[in-house]
């Protein structure tokens, strides 16, 4: 069937999937080529040696789709400290009027074979990646400084990312303003997400610390969520045997959040690290699991609070599942 009466572009008429061709060229022709279309990726496998680029202007804005096996993979040869896939890194725009702002990846895997970043967003805006395994990867999803005075518009969903599982490793980096991420398992990163920008709204994120990992080494310095900016939501977010849960800046909104540790051998399980005293809000967080002897579950490591912050319903339970004390405190200062 021809290209015109399908009405999208299948990259197998142009391109090999069979693992072991470069195709980072003949994908990024295709792209350059083909302005306002989707791309499909049947199933197989498509070998990058370098990243591939989309433009973020509009008009020339392409929409990639993986089939749920399609997978793209980063060859022996790859030696970019860029992402695998750069979403509006080319023909930089900050338009959402034109129709073809919304452009997006969805779909399939994306495999930086322990040596390659996976996703990243460059430029534009209202770029959404949906449903995407990335795995092995040094770094899941980095979404860099806006083109709209620093938003990026994003829409994060469905993502599952898995690490390299060293100290380098992190799951994913907001830099850019007003994002909105959900339905999130992240693993086998030192620090879950990293969040330097505000605005941004994360929803059901759940970042798992994989014991015996080669960062395992350096345990007590890993982190759930690193909140490096105040003006944040987390809704519903858990963060699972990383030293420390949510380690902040002093801001920051959580509502309904879970540290969990399901061993028991470190000695610093703490559910929240406040650099500065504290001034944002907390709105039940459960604390629990087991810990060691000599460092029992806390909340937080500093206690202070500052005249602007707000901490209420903090529950703690045993490993067993059991309450062992629940209240509504708000610590001294």
């Amino acid at each position: 069937m021809e290209y015109a009466d399908r009405g999208y572009l299948v990259v197998t008429d142009y391109v090999a999937a069979d693992g072991k061709t470069d195709v980072s060229a003949g994908l990024q022709q295709l792209i350059d080529d083909n302005p306002n279309r989707t791309l499909f990726f049947p199933d197989g496998v498509y070998l990058l040696s370098r990243p591939i680029l989309t433009p973020a202007h509009p008009e020339k804005s392409v929409d990639l789709q993986l089939s749920n096996f399609a997978r793209l993979l980063a060859s022996p040869d790859w030696d970019s400290n860029e992402a695998m896939v750069r979403l509006g890194a080319k023909e930089s725009a900050n338009n959402i009027y034109i129709p073809g702002s919304n452009y997006s990846f969805t779909g399939g895997i994306v495999d930086g074979a322990g040596r390659a970043k996976g996703i990243s967003i460059d430029g534009g805006r209202e770029t959404c990646i949906r449903n995407v395994s990335i795995k092995n990867v040094t770094m899941g999803i980095h979404i860099k400084y806006g083109a709209n005075s620093g938003s990026s518009d994003a829409d994060i969903t469905g993502v599952n990312i898995t690490g390299t599982g060293t100290k380098e490793s992190v799951g994913v980096l907001l830099e850019g303003y007003d994002n909105t991420l959900t339905n999130m398992r992240i693993a086998k990163v030192f620090t879950g997400v990293e969040v330097r920008s505000g605005g941004n709204m994360l929803r059901n994120i759940h970042p798992l610390f994989i014991l015996g990992t080669p960062g395992y080494a350096d345990y007590e310095g890993s982190v759930g969520f690193r909140i490096c900016h105040g003006l944040n939501w987390f809704d519903y977010c858990y963060s699972d045997q990383y030293a420390v849960g949510f380690d902040t800046d002093g801001g920051g909104i959580l509502k309904n959040c879970f540290c969990w540790w399901y061993s028991g051998k470190e000695k610093r399980h703490i559910a929240l690290h406040s650099r500065e005293p504290f001034y944002g809000s907390i709105d039940q967080l459960v604390i629990g699991g087991q810990h060691h002897p000599d460092s029992p579950n806390r909340f937080m490591e500093e206690e202070a609070v500052s005249e602007s912050g707000s901490v209420r319903n903090i529950t703690y339970v045993h490993q067993d599942g059991k309450t062992n004390l629940e209240y509504a405190v708000q610590p001294e200062r």
